[in-house]
């Protein structure tokens, strides 16, 4: 398998072992589920399926980021409480995924439960002269992290700028550093907090990943994925606290990054009212139909949502229902592989050879619809085994 790694910038060579660790970031529960984040985890689910297919057992943690400056702005203007917002959101959002054939991951940690092992590790920086506590708040000093940034390849006045678009100002005078990051934060009047060594507060978003993913993964992992906006300055973050408070490096051997979703060419979120909302295609697409159309699309490509490019993903679902049909309902029927007509083994190699090529999905579905235009039951079993891979049903609802 190759898959595109953000920090060579090239396509690299994969070579998995019998368990694969991969890290994805999950949601911040306050705008499920909208179709870009319905095209990042279709895409890594797609991952998982393939490599499971080729032999190897992955084990997979996905985060939920369930304290967070914008769930609390998000509480606030609705009146609903922070922890309410984000468990019914939560809930939400692992019911449109489940409803989308989403593999469940292996772990699902919540970062409010996972908080002391924050505290630990924020401990561990600050002792070693990695961050260093101003008042109620830690910060990690970027200068202690060999390559701050490589991952992005950002000039200093670009990753700035990104700091302050994420709410951590660079301008804060308590830095040593215009690029160092909050690691804690003394929590305001009113707002949810922990006990910590430096007071009440909470973890930065950045020390939340990292702890959780050294937890249930261990120091270094195999693929670390998320959406291409994460790549700085929060995979860059983890980056350098993963690496300082462990001593082991590289943090992710691969770093997969997926576009994003866009409506009249603008990103979709929550503050431009922009959203494309799975529930809302759900009621009047097949879960088949929306995920051949996302697909369609590569997972490292952004894209325009187009209503009737679903529509024809929704015929072409049809199409490869009923053409599996036609062999009946038991999934457990195998063929021989060498006995398989010579059209049938180019269109199962040409699919496989597309997903372990970067995850090419659109060339894989595009050789599914070839498979379907053959005649036999051979041709009808194996669309059926390829289906399971890119994680569609082909059953009627």
């Amino acid at each position: 398998m190759r898959l595109y790694n953000t920090m060579s910038r090239t396509k690299d060579e994969f070579e998995a072992g019998p368990v694969v660790a991969l890290y994805v970031c999950g949601v911040t529960p306050y705008d499920t589920t909208h179709l870009g984040h319905a095209f990042s985890y279709a895409a890594f689910d797609v991952l998982i399926r393939t490599l499971r297919y080729l032999g190897h057992e992955v084990r997979y943690t996905q985060n939920v980021t369930d304290i967070d400056d914008d769930i609390l702005k998000r509480s606030k203007s609705i009146g609903v409480p922070w922890d309410e917002l984000g468990r019914e959101q939560t809930e939400l959002f692992q019911r449109d995924m489940s409803d989308l054939n989403v593999l469940p991951p292996t772990h699902y940690p919540r970062a409010t439960e996972e908080i002391p092992g924050m505290v630990g590790m924020i401990q561990q920086l600050v002792e070693q002269g990695n961050a260093y506590q101003v008042g109620s708040q830690v910060y990690f000093a970027a200068a202690t992290a060999p390559n701050f940034g490589m991952l992005a390849r950002l000039p200093r006045e670009e990753m700035l700028k990104r700091f302050e678009d994420t709410g951590d100002s660079p301008n804060n005078p308590e830095k040593r550093d215009k690029l160092d990051f909050l690691l804690w934060k003394g929590s305001g009047e009113g707002e949810p907090s922990w006990d910590s060594p430096w007071g009440a507060g909470r973890p930065g978003w950045h020390i939340e990943c990292s702890t959780m993913a050294v937890r249930y993964l261990g120091p270094r992992i195999d693929i670390h994925g998320g959406g291409d906006d994460l790549i700085f300055p929060h995979h860059s973050c983890e980056i350098a606290q993963s690496e300082q408070a462990t001593g082991q490096a590289p943090f992710s051997r691969i770093w997969m990054h997926n576009g994003v979703a866009r409506l009249d060419g603008v990103k979709m979120s929550k503050s431009l009212g922009n959203l494309v909302m799975v529930r809302e295609l759900l009621g009047r697409f097949s879960p088949d139909a929306i995920r051949l159309y996302l697909l369609r699309h590569h997972y490292r490509d952004s894209f325009d949502y187009d209503e009737k490019e679903l529509v024809r993903a929704a015929n072409d679902a049809a199409l490869l229902q009923r053409r599996v049909e036609k062999i009946g309902a038991d999934d457990d029927v195998t063929v021989d592989s060498d006995q398989l007509p010579q059209g049938v083994k180019v269109a199962r190699r040409l699919c496989i050879a597309a997903l372990v090529d970067d995850l090419n999905t659109p060339d894989a579905t595009r050789a599914m619809m070839e498979l379907a235009t053959i005649d036999g039951d051979e041709a009808g079993i194996i669309l059926r085994q390829l289906a399971g891979v890119m994680g569609l049903r082909l059953r009627r609802s």
